[in-house]
């Protein structure tokens, strides 16, 4: 894990920005991240105005530094009209959301294009191309965030958006953040009217190390907060972990009858770590 903890959302509340009125009201809305989308639920021809409401959008944020942007495809010419609104922009968002990249060049030059213009946001990847996932660890290198992309993915594959579909994926993200400290975030559930498929899918991405999740619908975010945001039992644990395995001078010890060693207090130290950088970036936001 890399030195720098970030502090990672574990939720990330998708709008569209087709309203100025529905991306405000989605502010009040219990998400650590809210996104305003200018690519895929953006038609064509309303990408222009889409770009005034975004930019209107940031003027009203409570919190820029947790608002996020998605961007089209770098390579599209709509992608240089967002850049252009969101650099010309009084206010800017914190984080920027790639789509359909295919390597860690992309964010490299991406970053290099905002900072030119003196903007230093976050940079999340979308992973929803065969490339992306195959070039994971350097596009994770390179990331701040990466967010699964299954409708994308699994169109590409010419498959249903399954557990079995996404599974290698998702482990090759799981991998790869873990290695480079960078947030790990799952897709939406696009099976809206069957929330036991969004409970069951949530705690399997936990199962796998992920630490968010992204949704389209506010409905769904008192789920996913409830089983991804620090917990006060889990984060109590962690720091009896360490307490102990440090009182047995970094050895085994014996923790409620189950055996603590050295693999056991780094993990809770990260985990301490990780929720206590959570708590200074987006505890109080709910």
């Amino acid at each position: 894990m890399s030195a720098v903890v970030r502090a990672i959302p574990r939720s990330i509340l998708y709008t569209p920005a087709l309203s100025l009125d529905r991306v405000v009201k989605a502010w009040s809305y219990d998400a650590d991240v809210h996104l305003i989308d200018l690519e895929d639920s953006v038609p064509q021809a309303e990408k222009p105005a889409a770009r005034v409401v975004c930019r209107d959008a940031l003027e009203k944020a409570p919190q820029p530094a947790n608002v996020a942007v998605r961007i089209n495809e770098l390579g599209s010419i709509a992608a240089v009209h967002d850049l252009l609104m969101l650099t010309d922009s009084t206010v800017r968002p914190g984080i920027v959301m790639m789509t359909m990249v295919t390597s860690a060049a992309e964010v490299t030059l991406l970053r290099r294009m905002l900072a030119s213009a003196g903007a230093q946001p976050e940079i999340y990847v979308t992973v929803e191309t065969v490339e992306a996932v195959t070039d994971i660890d350097a596009i994770a290198r390179e990331a701040d965030g990466m967010v699964l992309g299954s409708a994308d993915l699994a169109a590409t594959l010419n498959v249903e958006i399954t557990w079995e579909a996404m599974l290698a994926a998702r482990q090759a993200m799981a991998m790869a953040c873990a290695r480079h400290g960078t947030a790990c975030v799952d897709t939406a559930n696009f099976r809206l009217s069957e929330p036991s498929v969004l409970t069951a899918e949530t705690a399997r991405v936990r199962a796998l190390g992920f630490h968010g999740k992204a949704t389209v619908h506010p409905g769904e975010l008192a789920a996913i907060n409830q089983a991804l945001r620090p917990q006060a039992d889990d984060l109590r644990l962690a720091r009896r972990v360490a307490a102990t395995v440090g009182a047995a001078n970094g050895g085994i010890a014996v923790l409620d009858g189950n055996m603590v060693g050295p693999p056991f207090a780094r993990m809770a130290r990260a985990t301490v770590a990780r929720e206590d950088a959570w708590q200074a970036r987006f505890g109080g936001v709910g």
